[in-house]
């Protein structure tokens, strides 16, 4: 027996990876629906080896369907989550609506598995900003160890991150550079993102910070420990998919680089390729399309008492968004649920 699932947003990246990935993973699925907004109604997406007409999100009845995987958008989310959750339907929510509320449990199962039985008070779970889901598999075992004080972390943030249109204006903009009669002015965003890097995701806040980086203090303190201090600076970069991270870690203890290389090579979800010569180390451009955070460049820093650097890599549209949400679904089986 297995389970009634729902995949809301099924046409955007986000969702149609979390079709790709229920497949690969063979989620113990009976019955499985496409929701989308009504301008995509009939729209077909793939889910292993079937296809799928989405239906629409705004008149379906979520009554007796077990999960539901939502990426739509925290103003859908407003109005459809609680309908799902209302209607006895478990929600996983993509979006940050739900992260920061205190009766939503927010779950990276690597980390934090046990907060999954929060999921009652509302019955919606939430799934975590991509770049903070990454750097926290990468944390917990060192956390583990020898008790994080205070993390530093430069993020270099693929387009995908900001959805199609990120990805569709990078590859205009670089077009338009060996076109020089075509002109394709920042509209998603706000300069130019073709061979250039750009300090900015999200909206300012009063302190200066954007709440991209704010997003990766509270969801860190949250997910992880609410002791550890984190700063952030969050960076949009050329690289159409894939998430990567500069991390500067102070720990309570000595944490030597040789034991933290060891404690990470046997950490679930995590790939160490950390070799000291050239081409030793992951990119991007490797990750794509795999489950796994890798982990690379990991060494001492002498300019504190107890410090490491690392080089951390993740496919930002599966560990950071639909893989996640699945692997929350698959703890959700194991522990409540137990059907499949």
């Amino acid at each position: 027996m297995g389970y009634k699932v729902v995949v809301a947003g099924a046409t955007g990246n986000v969702g149609r990876e979390m079709l790709n990935i229920l497949a690969e993973r063979e989620f113990p699925v009976d019955e499985i629906v496409a929701l989308a907004s009504r301008k995509s109604l009939g729209t077909e997406v793939s889910f292993g080896d079937k296809t799928l007409k989405c239906k629409d999100l705004d008149t379906f009845d979520f009554t007796g369907w077990d999960i539901a995987l939502f990426a739509i958008g925290s103003d859908a989310t407003k109005i459809y989550a609680p309908k799902a959750a209302g209607a006895g339907c478990i929600v996983i929510d993509n979006s940050s609506l739900y992260r920061y509320d205190p009766d939503v449990p927010l779950i990276v199962p690597e980390v934090n598995a046990h907060a999954i039985m929060g999921y009652a008070r509302k019955n919606i779970i939430a799934n975590p900003n991509c770049s903070t889901a990454q750097m926290v598999v990468a944390l917990k075992p060192l956390h583990d160890r020898a008790t994080i004080k205070r993390v530093v972390v430069s993020t270099y943030q693929s387009v995908s991150g900001a959805g199609k249109e990120g990805m569709d204006e990078l590859w205009n903009q670089t077009k338009a550079i060996y076109n020089p009669t075509d002109n394709v002015p920042p509209s998603k965003f706000p300069k130019q993102i073709a061979f250039n890097v750009i300090p900015h995701i999200d909206v300012f806040l009063d302190s200066g910070e954007t709440k991209e980086e704010w997003k990766m203090v509270a969801e860190t303190k949250k997910i992880l420990d609410p002791k550890i201090k984190v700063t952030a600076t969050c960076v949009r970069v050329p690289v159409f998919v894939g998430h990567s991270e500069a991390i500067n870690i102070e720990f309570e203890e000595f944490l030597d680089w040789q034991e933290a290389q060891d404690i990470l090579r046997e950490a679930p979800g995590i790939m160490l390729i950390d070799k000291r010569e050239p081409g030793g180390y992951i990119t991007p451009i490797e990750c794509v399309g795999e489950f796994a955070t890798y982990v690379s460049r990991v060494r001492q820093d002498s300019t504190i008492e107890n410090g490491l650097s690392l080089w951390c890599v993740s496919d930002n549209l599966r560990k950071g968004a639909a893989l996640n949400a699945v692997q929350i679904a698959e703890l959700l089986g194991s522990k409540v649920l137990k059907k499949g």
